[in-house]
């Protein structure tokens, strides 16, 4: 990944990477909903959750066709869903694009079903939008990015509409601030989110 994915969300959306807008007090709030896959959903949660503006994070299931699915159906690769994060945001504090920009630069969005050693196509790069404003931010930026050259090979995050989803287990909400010593998340979260909060520092709680 190259310097670049910033560059493009700078150019694109005409905001600079300083602190988010914090001026809100005398503000309703504006509460909205984005849907995200990256791969295993417990890293992804991790992420926003840190997010200033970011108000909930759920993980769960979307994009398949099953009813009411489980953990154990989705590990099969054959219910057609994705893990994703369902993410409840104030709009007056933090905006889809920059939810856009965190999450294209915190996953490979070039393989396809596959993040790592998680291979399947619950893994796959998704942007579930809920409104055609963030359908038409969503392929923007992908045609920018991919454009810019940002990745050696092409993005393949899928962009559709979000339909309904299946919040996870309980244990699988808060996974990573529950269970930081447990094995993937010592060796797979725990790297991902120090690179995450250098990056984004001027955006975390």
């Amino acid at each position: 990944m190259k310097k670049s994915i910033v560059l493009i969300f700078m150019l694109v959306s005409g905001v600079t990477l300083g602190k988010t807008n914090m001026n809100t007090e005398n503000q309703s709030k504006k509460m909205e909903i984005a849907s995200f896959g990256a791969g295993c959903f417990w890293c992804v949660e991790a992420i926003f959750q840190e997010l200033n503006g970011v108000e909930k994070v759920e993980s769960g299931y979307m994009g398949g066709e099953t009813k009411n699915p489980t953990y154990k159906e989705i590990c099969t690769g054959e219910t057609g869903h994705a893990e994703i994060c369902q993410i409840t945001y104030d709009r007056n504090v933090i905006s889809f694009e920059e939810l856009l920009e965190v999450f294209w630069q915190t996953h490979n969005p070039t393989t396809l079903n596959r993040q790592g050693a998680d291979v399947g196509t619950q893994y796959r790069s998704a942007v579930f939008y809920h409104s055609d404003e963030q359908k038409e931010l969503a392929l923007k930026y992908k045609e920018k990015l991919n454009e810019s050259g940002a990745w050696d090979d092409p993005i393949v995050t899928e962009i559709t509409p979000a339909s309904k989803f299946y919040i996870a287990e309980n244990y699988h909400q808060d996974y990573f601030n529950n269970n930081s010593n447990q094995p993937y998340c010592s060796f797979v979260i725990k790297p991902k989110m120090e690179k995450f909060k250098k990056v984004f520092k001027n955006k975390l709680k």
